[in-house]
């Protein structure tokens, strides 16, 4: 069923001189002509959405920094066991070395694991700091392999 047409051809109810389709953006019209308006019970109802996906934001988030601290570690072992790998083969502790190649706040061990007559094998193991409460992951182990210092001349 059509809306009836004034003799100008526009709808009844349309203003001398306009249009009868609704420009973008304009709020659109209730049958009385009156704008619609919401109802009380729907004011705040963005902003509790936007208060129930906060959590969810948060913990992505913090997943993300977890993950990150997650490939730090296994950075840092590799850099810790290539350290303690070459003081072992020049006949220092692994220790030393693998605490100096780590940065401050990691706890590592380093250890000889292995090698032969001609190299030597250091196992670095670097703890997981703890972002997130409750998420908690082994230790990142690393190995490296030096050929041995036989006390030979110094390459030029």
């Amino acid at each position: 069923m059509r809306p009836r047409e004034t003799p100008a051809g526009t709808p009844i109810g349309t203003p001398a001189g306009k249009s009868a389709e609704r420009p973008t953006g304009e709020v659109p019209a209730t049958p009385a002509g009156k704008p619609y308006r919401r109802a009380r019970r729907d004011a705040g109802q963005v902003a509790i959405e936007y208060l129930g996906f906060i959590p969810v934001l948060l913990i992505v988030g913090l997943a993300g920094f977890q993950i990150g601290a997650v490939a730090y570690a296994a950075e840092q072992a590799g850099t810790a066991a290539r350290a303690g790998a070459r003081a072992a083969s020049l006949g220092q502790s692994p220790q030393g070395a693998c605490a100096q190649a780590v940065s401050g706040g990691l706890h590592v061990t380093c250890g000889p694991s292995g090698g032969g007559d001609d190299s030597v094998t250091v196992t670095a193991t670097v703890s997981v700091p703890q972002i997130v409460p409750g998420w908690s992951f082994d230790p990142v182990r690393k190995q490296a392999t030096m050929p041995r210092d036989h006390g030979g001349a110094a390459n030029p």
